[in-house]
C-alpha cells in the first residue's frame, strides 16, 4: 500500500472528481488561488510561525528578549502546529476515504 501523503491526496480527490465531472483541486482562471496554493501557503506561514518562535526563543536565551513576547510567540507556534497536524490527519483521512471508494 502507498504511503498516505498530501500529494497523493491531492492526486487521488482529482482522479476522484474526473470520475465524477466535478472540478479538481487545481481551478485554473476562476480568479481566486487554487487548493495547492491555498495548502503551499498555510504551509509556508506555519513555518514562518515556527521560524518566529524559534528566533525568540533564542532571543531569550541572550536575554534579549521580554518574557510575554516569548511566551507569545512559542504558544503561536504550538497552535500551529497542533492545527498542522489536524488538518494533515484530515487529508490523510480523506485520502483513505477515497481510495476506499469503488472505482
Amino acid at each position: 500500500m502507498m504511503k498516505p501523503t498530501i500529494a497523493n491526496a491531492i492526486s487521488a480527490y482529482n482522479d476522484a472528481a474526473k470520475r465524477l465531472g466535478a472540478p479538481g483541486l487545481e481551478a485554473p482562471g476562476q480568479g481566486g488561488p487554487s487548493f495547492a496554493d491555498l495548502l503551499k501557503d498555510t504551509a509556508q506561514g506555519a513555518i514562518d510561525t515556527g521560524k518566529t518562535g524559534e528566533q525568540q526563543s533564542i532571543a531569550a536565551v541572550a536575554k534579549q528578549a521580554e518574557l510575554a513576547d516569548i511566551i507569545t510567540a512559542v504558544s503561536n507556534a504550538e497552535v500551529t502546529l497542533q492545527t498542522v497536524v489536524a488538518v494533515r490527519d484530515r487529508v490523510i483521512s480523506a485520502y483513505q476515504e477515497i481510495m476506499r471508494m469503488p472505482m
